[in-house]
């Protein structure tokens, strides 16, 4: 089950690939069948080496700052064709035009899901009505005891006489130190 903040990083990831004028950007949602190690693929392209190495510092500027998070591992910002930053929950491939070409990872991940921006923000709004909501009939169910822990005068009343007749017997029995 991917989290409400996976979703929201995603999101915040694919925004800046579009404010750092990457183009082409996509967001796979991969099956779980098919690839047990992530939920999401963000894949952008830059048209030059210094674009690519922009955005990825961007991303992970912003994922620091917003959510606290650092990539687990990031490959390839040496060279700047083909830069990884791995999130475990998703991964973002930011890669040169030819290069995204010449590997061609849509078409390997046949079966993920392709997903926009709106959609991907629906589903993070319906999900964080959804939590929001729990809460609410916790309180509900809270406020109303069940059957069995309600209590009427007569049990509460027998409970303060076994109360203190418990304690009355527990002065009598003590025995005065010399």
């Amino acid at each position: 089950m991917v989290s409400n903040e996976a979703r929201a990083m995603v999101l915040t990831a694919a925004a800046v690939c579009e404010e750092k004028k990457g183009t082409d950007t996509r967001i796979l949602e991969l099956d779980p069948l098919d690839s047990g190690f992530t939920d999401f693929f963000v894949i952008t392209s830059g048209a030059n080496t210094r674009q690519t190495e922009a955005i990825a510092d961007e991303i992970e500027a912003r994922l620091k700052r917003e959510f606290g998070a650092y990539p687990n591992s990031v490959e390839g910002r040496r060279v700047a064709e083909w830069i990884l930053l791995d999130y475990v929950d998703f991964v973002i491939h930011i890669f040169l035009e030819e290069k995204r070409i010449f590997y061609d990872i849509e078409r390997l991940r046949k079966s993920a899901r392709k997903l926009d921006l709106d959609e991907l923000k629906a589903a993070l709004t319906k999900k964080t009505l959804e939590v929001r909501s729990r809460p609410a009939e916790k309180k509900r169910a809270a406020r109303t005891p069940s059957p069995a822990k309600r209590v009427t005068k007569n049990s509460s009343r027998n409970i303060t006489k076994k109360a203190a007749a418990k304690k009355s017997k527990a002065t009598r029995t003590k025995k005065p130190r010399s």
